[in-house]
C-alpha cells in the first residue's frame, strides 16, 4: 500500500468556490484525511463544509490569517505528504495518486499538479497576458502558478512554522533547489483565471509583493532565477508580438505597484481575485 496523503485546505470566506474544491477531493484515491481550515470567515463557509460530515475535518479558526490556518491545520496531520491547496481550485481525477507515485519515483520534496488554467470567462487583455506567461522558461520550470504544493514529510523538515508572509507558496518553493522540486505531468488543479484587467493586477502585484517580502526579510534559502529576457525579445519578433507587448506592459507595470505597496506594508490589504469566485 502507498501513502496516503493529508489534504489541507485554508479557506477565507469562500463559500462560492469551496463545494467544488471539496468534490473534486473527497472521492480521490490515496487520501487519509481532509482538514479544512475556515480562518475569520463572515459567510456561511464553515456550514458548508460541515455538511460534508465525517469526510471533512472543519477547523474553525477566528483570525483572518492564510499562514495562521496552515500552521493550526498542520497540528492535525496524520499522513503524508500533505496537499496545501487554494480552495478556489479544483483537482482532476486521479491527481493525488499521480502526484504522490510522481514523487516517490522522482524522489520529489516538493511537488505540484500541473496547472490547468481556465481563460473561458477572462477579457482579451488576460487572455493576451496568459498566452505569453505559460511559455516563459521559468512557469515552466515547476511549481509556479498552481495554487498548490505538495510536501514529503522530510521536505517538510526544512522550515519550522510557516513564517507571518504574503506568500505561502514562495516561501516554500524558496526552501529548496530545482532538483528537489518539480510539477508530476500527469496530475492537473484547475485554476480559473481572472475575468478582468483589475482583478488580474491584483493577484499578480500581491505575488510579486510577496516575493519582494521574502527576499527583504532573508527566507529564501535558494534564489530563483527568472532569466527569461531573451525569451520575451523572441516572443516580440515572431507572431506573438501583441500579446508579449501586453505581457510586457502589464508585468512592468505590476512590478511598480508592488514596489510602491511594499513602501507601506504595514498598511497593506491582501488583495483577491472576486472576478473569478
Amino acid at each position: 500500500m502507498g501513502h496516503m496523503a493529508t489534504i489541507i485546505i485554508p479557506a477565507h470566506n469562500e463559500s462560492t468556490v469551496i463545494r467544488r474544491c471539496l468534490d473534486s477531493v473527497v472521492n480521490q484515491q490515496g487520501v487519509h484525511q481532509i482538514i479544512v481550515a475556515c480562518n475569520g470567515c463572515t459567510d456561511n463557509t464553515v456550514s458548508i463544509v460541515q455538511a460534508y460530515g465525517d469526510q471533512v475535518t472543519c477547523l474553525e479558526l477566528s483570525k483572518p490569517s492564510k499562514v495562521f490556518a496552515l500552521n493550526e491545520a498542520e497540528k492535525l496531520i496524520l499522513s503524508w505528504p500533505v496537499f496545501y491547496i487554494d480552495a478556489d481550485t479544483e483537482l482532476l481525477d486521479g491527481c493525488i495518486e499521480r502526484v504522490v507515485q510522481g514523487m516517490d519515483e522522482r524522489q520529489l520534496l516538493l511537488a505540484a499538479p500541473e496547472p490547468e488554467i481556465r481563460l473561458d470567462e477572462s477579457s482579451w487583455l488576460v487572455k493576451q497576458y496568459y498566452k505569453i506567461w505559460y511559455q516563459l522558461p521559468y512557469i515552466k520550470s515547476g511549481l509556479v502558478g498552481t495554487c498548490s504544493f505538495v510536501l514529503a514529510r522530510n521536505g517538510r523538515e526544512r522550515f519550522d512554522r510557516f513564517p507571518d508572509i504574503i506568500s505561502d507558496d514562495g516561501f516554500v518553493r524558496a526552501q529548496f533547489e530545482d532538483h528537489e522540486r518539480g510539477n508530476v505531468p500527469g496530475s492537473g488543479i484547475i485554476i480559473q483565471a481572472p475575468r478582468n484587467l483589475k482583478s488580474l493586477i491584483k493577484i499578480k502585484t500581491r505575488s510579486q509583493l510577496g516575493m519582494m517580502e521574502l527576499r527583504a526579510k532573508g527566507l529564501m534559502r535558494f534564489q530563483e532565477q527568472k532569466s527569461y529576457p531573451n525569451s520575451l525579445s523572441s516572443h516580440l519578433f515572431s507572431k506573438n508580438w501583441l500579446a508579449t507587448s501586453v505581457y510586457i506592459a502589464l508585468a512592468l507595470f505590476m512590478k511598480l505597484r508592488a514596489r510602491f505597496q511594499s513602501t507601506r506594508m504595514n498598511a497593506y490589504q491582501w488583495e483577491t481575485d472576486h472576478s473569478s469566485r
